[in-house]
Order: C-alpha cells, then structure tokens, then sequence
C-alpha cells in the first residue's frame, strides 16, 4: 500500500519522535531515576486523567462524525466505527509526519479499499482542511485579542513565533481556499509551474504529459467541489461547530492536567488561550508532530501556571495522552485494518495499478446541491 522509500521516511520519522520523547524526558527530570518520574506522575488524580483521555478519544471521534455526516449529505451509509477507524488512521499519519502532511491521503486510500469513491472522500478532506485550520485561527485570533495580557505575558520571547503560526496557518487556509473557490485558475497555474518545472529540468520532461494529466484530474474535483460547497453552506455551518467542539475537548487538556495536581489560580480560559497558542506556533511547522518544538513552547508559556515542581510532570502527561498514546493507538489500527485489507483482497503488487484506480475514480460520483436530502 505504501512503496519502500516513504515506509522508510515514516520509520525515520517515527524514530525522531522517539528520540525527542526519550531526551526530553531525561532533561526535564535532570538524569533521575524512572521511579522518581513514576512517583510524580503517579501524584496527579486519577480521576481528572481518565477524563482527559476522555478528551482526547473526544477529539478523535468528533473527526469521524464529521466524516459521517458528510458521507450522510452523500448518501453514503458509513457505519461509525468505520469513520473512526479512519480518524485514527489519518491523526496516526498526521503525527508522524511534517505539518501533518500525511494524514489525509493516507485516509482516502483506506477510504477506497472501503468502497468509498475518491471523488467523495476528496471533498470531505478538504472540507475537513480547510475548517480544521480556520477554526485554530479563529480561536487563536479570539484569546488573542480577548486575553491579549495574559497571552503576551506568559508567551514572553517565544511571541514572534505565534505570529509565524498566523501567518503560516492564514497561507495554508488561502491556499486551499483558492484551488477551492477559482479551481480552473489554480489549474492554469498549476500545469504553468509544471512546465517551468520540466524545463529547467527538475521534473522529468517524458512525464510531462503525465503530470498535467494528474492535475487535470485533481482540478477537475475541484471545479465539483467548489459548486457543491457554494450550495451548502448550511452544512459548511454545522461541521465548523463541530470542529470547535473537536478542537476544545483536546486543548483542554492542559486544564485538565492542572486540575489534577489539585493546582489553581489560572482559569479555564486562560490555560487554554496558552494551549491554542501552542497550537498556532507549532502546527505549521515542519517537525514529525511537532516533537520537540511543543514541549519547548509548553515550558515558555506555562511557567508560572504549573509550579517548577509540576512543570515537568504535566509536560509528559499532557503529551502522552494526546500525542504518544494516539500514535501507538493509530498505529495498531492501521497495522489491524492494513492486515485485514491483506486478508480481503491479497497483498499488493501492483502499485501503479493502484496508484491508477485511486487517481481514476472519477470525480463525476461529488452530487450537486439537489441530490442531497438536507
């Protein structure tokens, strides 16, 4: 399913956030031994730390009922544990690869090997995109300017790059919204670059053809996509309310690790103005689950929240739920459902016979507006 250079690609990535998670636990407890790690993180209740995976499933389930939700405007009947099955899938490639970069089309080809017609699940991703990013500029653009004082204060020297996130975040969002919204244009440009490309010779110029051809199709959903979602804005409402509600149950966390430590002081909306600054600084950035840049920014900007005792602590607790224990949960879904799709239909040999039908599913099976029941 996966050709041998981006396995290795992935297993280099998956060993970076090992070795980021194992340096960063020896220098956030100075060289101690594991029972004393043990003994801090065994101090925090229970309780608030079942909630906070609570959380984090929350997070990943509120995807797959967006998943469901458009495949139902699609008359799709998808049953949920399937859509869950391609959230964790799709959060597993996300974490394990720069700017999240690997999630989605992993999802599509599952989707595919599920019946499910490239045309849709196109659509549904880049929806998912597009919404998934704006609501993290919107919240960010909210805390900041309605808990300016308290952001700036406890962000300090670490604000230059929350405005690099904004940035970064705001093109990402254009740039989808553009090939969305003037889709014939973007593919003007797009097959533009790809003869300059062939030209100075870094593209093949006998795949010239080939290349345009790709894009062309890729475009050509596009010019579907962006009717169908000028004709349901409605739709286009509910999943971005959803995706805040998805977006809180995990930055919440932080909060929910705070609590349980039995600390106070800062307020709900203050610990997560902080975590969707985080959020904003690092998602962007071209780290394998942002390993390492994330845990640098949770000390800058929580020093004086947690007491330098707990710093440390909440660090691991936090990450481990929401960024370790999703890995090896996504991965062990995606190993089953890799094995199980082995099982089903034989193990792959031919990949550009694969790679053809998932680009050749046409995208003539996107409905319009007036074949959707609302």
């Amino acid at each position: 399913m996966i050709d041998i250079n981006k396995k290795l690609k992935y297993g280099l990535n998956i060993l970076f956030i090992a070795v980021v998670a194992y340096l960063t636990v020896r220098l956030l407890f100075n060289n101690r031994e594991l029972s004393e790690i043990m003994c801090e993180l065994h101090r925090a209740d229970k309780l608030w730390l079942a909630f906070g995976c609570v959380c984090t499933f929350c997070f990943i389930a509120g995807e797959s009922v967006i998943i469901k939700y458009m495949l139902w405007l699609f008359k799709e009947k998808v049953p949920f544990l399937r859509c869950l099955k391609y959230s964790f899938i799709g959060f597993f490639y996300s974490y394990i690869t720069p700017s999240s970069s690997g999630g989605q089309p992993a999802q599509m080809v599952y989707m595919k090997k599920d019946g499910i017609y490239y045309g849709y699940s196109s659509l549904i991703m880049l929806v998912v995109a597009v919404v998934y990013k704006a609501v993290l500029v919107l919240l960010g653009l909210f805390f900041y300017i309605f808990y300016h004082g308290y952001v700036v204060d406890h962000v300090g020297d670490y604000m230059w790059l929350v405005y690099v996130g904004f940035f970064l975040n705001l093109a990402y969002i254009a740039l989808l919204l553009i090939v969305c919204l003037k889709p014939l244009w973007s593919r003007k440009m797009a097959i533009k670059l790809i003869n300059l490309l062939t030209r100075i010779h870094l593209l093949n110029a006998k795949n010239n053809e080939r290349y345009i051809a790709k894009v062309t199709r890729i475009f050509d959903n596009y010019v579907k996509a962006s009717k169908y979602i000028s004709d349901n804005l409605g739709s286009l409402f509910t999943i971005t309310w959803l995706t805040i509600l998805q977006r809180l149950a995990l930055f919440m966390l932080t909060w929910i690790v705070y609590r349980s430590y039995g600390l106070s002081g800062a307020s709900f909306m203050e610990i997560v103005a902080l975590q969707v600054m985080i959020g904003v600084a690092v998602e962007m950035l071209p780290l394998p689950g942002a390993a390492g840049i994330t845990e640098a920014c949770f000390i800058a900007f929580f020093t004086g929240v947690f007491s330098d005792e707990l710093i440390s602590p909440a660090i691991l607790l936090n990450r481990g739920i929401s960024f370790y224990a999703v890995i090896i949960i996504g991965g062990l879904v995606t190993l089953g459902t890799h094995l199980l799709n082995i099982k089903r239909y034989g193990k792959d040999t031919d990949k550009e016979k694969q790679q053809k039908e998932l680009e050749e599913a046409t995208v003539a099976q996107i409905p319009s507006s007036d074949e959707t029941d609302k």
